[in-house]
């Protein structure tokens, strides 16, 4: 069974406002398969709650540890970040994309789904970037 990792901006759509839109479903269902979620990911979420979507701290937080039960967390180590610097200079990826590459790449997953990054770009004949809605 292939492991896959979200990238922030899927998770984002799970507050999209119509509760019927394509893009929240599509999240919902990416979340009920326990993806791979880096602590950058995390980060990025808390982030964009609170400074774009204008959540309060605690209502950020509460929606975190809504889904957070249903993933694994991938652990970032030295060697992540490591291996993120050699990501920026081959593939050119931004620094926080790199980081999220390289956790997905340490937890063994064969699929990353980002809105954000080059659609089926494959990252060290391993890890396959999808934007789950096109």
């Amino acid at each position: 069974m292939s492991r896959i990792a979200l990238d922030t901006n899927i998770l984002i759509y799970l507050h999209d406002v119509n509760e019927e839109s394509d893009k929240r479903k599509r999240a919902n269902e990416l979340i009920a398969t326990t993806p791979v979620i880096s602590p950058q990911v995390i980060s990025e979420y808390l982030n964009v709650c609170n400074k774009r979507l204008k959540m309060a701290k605690q209502d950020s937080l509460d929606s975190l540890m809504a889904w957070l039960p249903y993933c694994e967390l991938s652990l970032v180590e030295q060697d992540t970040y490591t291996n993120a610097i050699r990501l920026i200079q081959k593939y050119q990826f931004q620094m926080f994309d790199a980081i999220i590459v390289a956790s997905a790449l340490v937890s063994d997953c064969t699929i990353l789904y980002s809105e954000d990054m080059q659609h089926n770009l494959v990252v060290d004949g391993q890890l396959k970037i999808v934007n789950p809605f096109v």
